[in-house]
């Protein structure tokens, strides 16, 4: 508020009462726009990262992987996905909105992220997807995700089925 009556003073007003009753009203209209925010509604970000052939996060490090095009990943998913994907954490998360935000460290080609419910789950839970991620960028996927089991993967750099289970 202060920044907005100091503004107004220096374009030649003196602090009347109309422009006293601007300032509640436009602070009224900020607490109602923030209180969605405040009561618990608020979106939480995802950060992971893909490197060839993987995502960081549920693998617990880099594997070392250095495709320079979609069908080495699938090699090396054939290979080495089941072993890796029995290992890897299940991500657990409470319902609610989120943003998935993906980056390529290290793919030469663009990558994307795709997250869909398991199973019978595939027809009925919310799901995301996209692609163009180029190597150094980043991009965030929104979603608002309610119980059941999911997996997420990218379909661009062949990798594994992650698990994802959402639950109170």
């Amino acid at each position: 508020m202060r920044g907005a009556r100091g503004g107004a003073r220096s374009a030649g007003f003196r602090g009347g009462s109309s422009l006293r009753g601007t300032g509640l009203i436009l602070c009224a209209a900020a607490l109602l726009l923030l209180a969605p925010a405040a009561s618990g509604a608020e979106t939480l970000v995802i950060a992971l990262t893909q490197t060839g052939c993987q995502f960081l996060e549920p693998e617990g490090g880099d594997r070392g992987f250095r495709p320079e095009r979609a069908a080495d990943c699938r090699r090396v998913n054939a290979e080495t996905g089941a072993r890796r994907l029995a290992a890897a954490r299940t991500m657990t998360l409470r319902p609610g909105r989120y943003v998935f935000r993906v980056t390529n460290r290290s793919v030469p080609y663009e990558l994307g992220f795709y997250l869909r419910g398991a199973g019978v789950g595939r027809l009925t839970l919310p799901k995301v997807s996209g692609g163009g991620i180029a190597r150094g960028r980043t991009r965030d996927y929104a979603v608002t995700l309610t119980e059941g089991e999911y997996l997420y993967s990218c379909p661009l750099n062949p990798t594994p089925d992650y698990r994802l289970r959402v639950r109170n």
